[in-house]
């Protein structure tokens, strides 16, 4: 089933539109946004929202530049080829359209967490690019393929739907009233995936690691009974930990301190991937390095200051994007556990990219989709040697672990992780593998220790 739905409109921040996309574009890339209106409704000053642009034909070398924002949800553009949903594999996004490796489209952090009273089990894709956390729920009129079974609010004691004039309604976005004023979310993706129900309040259980179980009573949700699209069966829904105030992170504030934490784990690993709350959550060690939060618009996202990468001794410098000063703009780029590949702009992209052409001895492919810039094909011994890539960001050099920056996309050809964008830059979660990376929001930074993310507790 393909859900389309629409909104005529000519203001980007009218409440039925996708209104923090559109503040998104209006902030950072307001020629974008006018492009996409006349290539929507030509000669126009209207905007035609919750559209799916798969139809637009662009060359291969202009990339869609999947974010997912939420509420609601819709994508960001860097040129209007409509593939890169497929790199937001944490929901397993189109996985036909070019990933062969399973273990590539499955990247995501699923946390176990419990809902209702009595606690029933779930498992929710783990995002700090979207605020809203959502599950599948009984009944349901469309619903994707899960191999746990569904949430069903006639079965606890905790779940209260919400009103449509409350302020967790309004701070939805997109939300419609039923006949008996409660209010129902609506959330789409770039990809024609979406989730419609009921917004509502029921009590969040999670594990700590003393072993025991922490609740939190009256965490806003949405109880999903319309969900499709390119979901993975084996999660249930997704956990918003943006910065926004739908976010699960400010909703338990006080409970948290502004504290949270993850370990991802490597593709092949057996092991789940781990998130932590307050106390339990703190980054620590002499290994630990920090670099500050940068605030900025739009507050689901965490943004960074990138100064620049290495490869092997080469320095490659991130320099302002509207001046010659070598030096970084602050909060140049967001780090995102929902974003899979690492989306660097195009210049200093095309330098790592010539860098590592003079460095790696290998005969040169292409991946069947065009989709990536730097590809090899695989060694007969199965192992493609590159030199070491580190991620300078202010504060805190990160090496990115062997084994996630060249990847099989399909059979017998790697390719970057890293790729360019003309939009903007995000550190995928690839790259955050076998590293703790704690929150503080708070001292407003991010702390990263190096870590075997299979084994840490």
């Amino acid at each position: 089933m393909n859900y389309y739905k629409f909104f005529i409109t000519k203001s980007p921040y009218f409440k039925p539109v996708h209104y923090k996309a559109l503040r998104t574009y209006t902030s950072y890339h307001g020629f974008l946004l006018q492009t996409l209106v006349s290539l929507l409704v030509p000669s126009s000053p209207f905007l035609l929202c919750w559209c799916f642009l798969d139809t637009l034909d662009q060359s291969n070398q202009e990339r869609w530049h999947h974010r997912r924002l939420d509420p609601p949800g819709f994508p960001l553009v860097a040129g209007l080829q409509p593939f890169s949903f497929a790199f937001r594999a944490s929901e397993k996004r189109v996985q036909s359209l070019f990933f062969t490796v399973d273990s590539l489209l499955s990247v995501g952090v699923p946390v176990e967490s419990s809902i209702g009273t009595p606690p029933v089990k779930q498992l929710g894709i783990a995002d700090t690019g979207s605020d809203l956390t959502w599950t599948q729920c009984k009944p349901c009129t469309q619903c994707y393929k899960q191999n746990i079974p569904l949430f069903d609010p006639r079965r606890t004691k905790t779940y209260r739907r919400v009103s449509c004039e409350s302020d967790q309604c309004n701070a939805v976005g997109s939300a419609s009233c039923d006949s008996r004023n409660a209010c129902q979310y609506q959330v789409s993706y770039g990809d024609r995936s979406y989730s419609i129900g009921d917004l509502a309040v029921e009590t969040f259980t999670f594990g700590s690691s003393s072993g025991g179980n922490v609740s939190f009573p009256k965490v806003v949700f949405g109880c999903g009974h319309e969900n499709d699209g390119t979901f993975s069966a084996t999660g249930s829904g997704i956990i918003g930990l943006g910065g926004g105030s739908l976010s699960i992170i400010n909703q338990l504030d006080t409970s948290i301190g502004g504290k949270f934490s993850y370990c991802l784990t490597f593709l092949d690993s057996n092991i789940s991937s781990t998130i932590s709350f307050g106390s339990n959550a703190v980054v620590a060690g002499r290994r630990v390095v920090s670099t500050p939060l940068v605030k900025k618009s739009p507050d689901t996202f965490y943004f960074l200051t990138l100064e620049g990468v290495s490869v092997g001794k080469q320095r490659l410098q991130y320099t302002a994007s509207n001046s010659k000063a070598e030096v970084a703009d602050e909060g140049n780029i967001i780090i995102d556990s929902g974003t899979t590949l690492t989306f660097l702009p195009s210049e200093l992209y095309q330098e790592l990219e010539s860098t590592l052409e003079r460095a790696i001895e290998g005969k040169r492919a292409t991946d069947s989709q065009g989709v990536f810039s730097l590809c090899y094909e695989l060694p007969s011994d199965g192992e493609l040697k590159s030199p070491p890539i580190v991620a300078h960001f202010k504060g805190a050099d990160l090496a990115l672990r062997e084994g996630s920056t060249f990847v099989e996309v399909e059979k017998g050809v790697v390719c970057l992780t890293l790729v360019p964008s003309q939009d903007l830059a995000i550190f995928g979660n690839l790259h955050q593998m076998n590293y703790k990376i704690g929150y503080d929001l708070v001292k407003q930074e991010v702390n990263f220790l190096p870590t075997d993310c299979s084994k840490a507790q």
